[in-house]
Parts: C-alpha cells; structure tokens; sequence
C-alpha cells in the first residue's frame, strides 16, 4: 500500500476534494499551519498501481505541476473495507515518480560507485586468474552496476535528462574503471611467483568461456536487463538481479583488461565485444520494457521529446549491436568449426582403435592445435596422435600419412598430423 500525502495549495482545495470524491478513495484532510504556502494536507490511502492513475486526474482537474506530493510505503491498512478498490487499475507497476526516486537511489555517489566496482573487479580478477567461479559470483554481490542501466532509461522515459545522462555517465566510467582495474592487477601479478611459470591466460577456463562468446551469450543481457525493470517496478528482487546484471558486465570487462596485461590482442577484441554487446543489450531492454509498461513524462508537451529520444536511441542501440553482433557470430562460427574438428578427430581415433586393419594398435588424441584466429588465418589444424603398439611391433613408414588421411576425411579439412609411436604392454 502507498500513502500519498498531498499539499493543497490556496485556492485547490475545493477542486481536490471533488476530484477524489468522483473517484470513490478513502482521504482526509488536515488543516496546514506551516508557512502558509499550503492551505491543507490530503492524506489518501491507496494500491501502488493506482499512484499513478490518481495523480493524473488531480493534474487534469486542475492541481498545479509542481505541487508538492510525497508517496510513502505503507505495510498495511487495518479498515472495515477495502480502502481502495485497486481493481479498477490495470497492472501492478509503481507510479512514475516513485520509479523515478527508486532509479535515483539505485545510481550512488561517483566516489562510492567507483570504490564498490574497483573491489569487485579485484575480486572478480582474481576469480578470473583462480579458474573459481565461485570467487567471480561473489565479487558480483559487491557491484553496483544495475543502479546506472536502469537510471539511463528511467531518466528517458520519464523525460528526466538529468537522471538518463547520469546513468550513462556511470556506466562508461564503470566499464573503464573495471577494465583499467583487471589490466593493473593482472600486470603487477603476471611474472611474480603468485602465478604459475609460463601461465598463460587464455589457457584459464573462466578466461576462455569470455574470449569466445557466441550470440547465446545476448540472452543473458536481454534476460537481466527485463529482470532489472520487473524487480524496479514491482520491488521485488533487486540484490540478484544486479548479480546477474553484473555476471554479464563486469567478468567480461575484466577479461579484456586481462587481455591488455598480457599482450593478447583477439582477448580484448573478443572480451570487449562480449561488455558491449551485453551493456548495449541491457540498456536496449530495459527502456523498451519500461515505456511498454506505460511509464511517460507528466506535460503532453514533453511527449512528443520523449519519443523522439526513445526512438533514436532504440535505433543507435540496435544498430551498434548489430554490429558487433557480427564479431559474435563470427566467433561462435570460428568456436564451433574448433569444436568441430577436435571432436572428429576423437570419434575416428577411436573408430580406429577398434578396426581390425590396424592389429593391436591404439589411437589417443595429445592435442588438437586449433584456434580460433587460426580459423580466420586459414591454418590447417595440427594434430598430435599418440599410438600404443606392442613391443617390437613395426609400423609401415607411410603409417603417419595413412593416419592423416583417415582423419582428414574425417574432418573434411587438411590436417598437419605427428605420430608418436609408444611400446606399450599390459597386463591383467
């Protein structure tokens, strides 16, 4: 329940009171002994979706735009009778004001966001670098990045430029801020003995599910960004959504700052497209789920300028995905023809382990060199086969070329393939 508690400037009382009574709700009215710019107090109890309807009319019968309402949250109505019949409203969304001063709350100060997001990347650096997930979801309950996305587009909506450029302000510093962050610790870490001899970051597999992103990866975006206006509007939720919204945003960014601490150009490129797309992605969903929901400016004259914004910036937003989006199909192209080829290389080894032609010999894979930029570059695949014979048994000398014609025709691509042969005995 809301109790909205409205200031009834000199002269409005009549037309207030008249407006509620038309409108059936429960009100009463206390007489203002303040400084006299007030004449009365309205104190009304009502549902959260009806805030928005109720107000709308008292503007249309007259109430000036800038008197003065406060909305406050009430646990409950204790009454003979249903204090307001809700029922007439559709839907269960807060009122435009109250979304407003949730955003508002939601976007901290410059300097406590910073410090908050700087420790998660810390934290989610280290998780990065650990191979722990569970270290990288933890550093997501420290960042505060759901606050700005939805400013950003509750600042549009409701024609507060103000608040929208804010959110967006936040937001880029944030991304810098996290990748600048990843790129120093993981530059004052890399050679020190906190570190493995020769670690490489790629090879990390936390590391590796941000460096090849496919389109998959949009629909946690788009998911968390619905999510964070569901939890907005109907106040429900809102510490895991920003941990989901942060899980798409901040592992990512700290990746690509990873990316600059070694040296690895295609880890930036791919880690940062995956930042973008995800905070663009967010961004898109959450503005257009929030005017869906009917949330508008208060004047008609401010409609027109709000539309006009929603619509240039839906189309920038869609735009500079597809864009990236072709880095990310060209990566889940490249990611599957890699997976591709290591898993037909397994199949047929195994297939020949089992073939008679080849006598007791088996076949085990050691490593399928195979990347994804090497997919672009046009490189065959290096395969390295490691065969079991039995002792003294000799392998004709053609023997590697007959294994990398089976593979090849396995993987329908050209194959650099090394044999290494082992004398192998069992026993038992």
């Amino acid at each position: 329940m809301r109790l909205v508690q409205l200031y009834v400037p000199h002269g409005e009382r009549d037309s207030i009171v008249a407006t509620l009574d038309a409108e059936g709700v429960d009100f009463g009215i206390t007489e203002e002994t303040g400084d006299g710019n007030f004449e009365a107090i309205a104190s009304i109890p009502v549902a959260p979706k009806a805030v928005d309807p109720l107000l709308s009319r008292l503007r249309s019968a007259g109430l000036h735009r800038d008197s003065y309402v406060v909305v406050l949250a009430a646990e409950t109505i204790v009454a003979g009778r249903e204090a307001d019949p809700a029922d007439r409203f559709e839907g269960a969304r807060i009122s435009r004001d109250e979304l407003r001063a949730r955003a508002e709350e939601l976007a901290p100060a410059l300097s406590t966001f910073l410090a908050l997001l700087v420790l998660s990347t810390v934290i989610a650096t280290a998780g990065l670098l650990t191979n722990s997930a569970a270290t990288i979801i933890g550093a997501m309950v420290v960042a505060p990045l759901m606050g700005p996305a939805l400013a950003a587009s509750v600042g549009v909506v409701v024609d507060d430029q103000a608040l929208a450029s804010r959110g967006v302000v936040l937001q880029g510093l944030g991304l810098v801020a996290a990748v600048a962050t990843a790129a120093l610790v993981g530059w004052l870490l890399r050679g020190t003995v906190l570190l493995p001899p020769g670690f490489d970051v790629t090879g990390v597999p936390e590391v590796r599910e941000r460096i090849t992103p496919t389109v998959l990866s949009l629909f946690l975006a788009l998911g968390s960004g619905a999510a964070a206006v569901v939890s907005l509007t109907r106040n429900v939720g809102s510490v895991l959504v920003g941990v989901a919204i942060a899980v798409a945003l901040v592992p990512p960014a700290a990746t690509a700052g990873l990316g600059i601490a070694w040296g690895h150009p295609t880890v930036i490129l791919t880690a940062g497209t995956l930042v973008l797309v995800n905070l663009l992605a967010i961004n898109l969903t959450a503005l257009l789920l929030l005017w869906f929901s009917g949330y508008r400016p208060h004047g008609p004259t401010d409609l027109g300028r709000t539309v006009r914004t929603v619509l240039s910036r839906t189309v920038v937003i869609l735009v500079a995905i597809s864009l990236l989006t072709v880095v990310l199909a060209g990566v889940s192209y490249g990611t599957y023809q890699v997976s591709a080829v290591e898993h037909d290389v397994d199949e047929e080894l195994a297939a020949m382990s089992e073939d008679g032609a080849f006598d007791e010999l088996r076949f085990h894979e050691v490593e399928v060199a195979y990347e994804l930029h090497d997919v672009y570059a046009d490189r065959d695949p290096a395969v390295t086969v490691l065969v079991e014979r039995p002792p003294g048994e000799e392998v004709p000398s053609d023997f590697a070329d007959a294994v990398r014609e089976r593979l090849e025709a396995a993987t329908g691509t050209e194959l650099s393939v090394a044999v290494e042969l082992v004398d192998t005995q069992r026993s038992g």
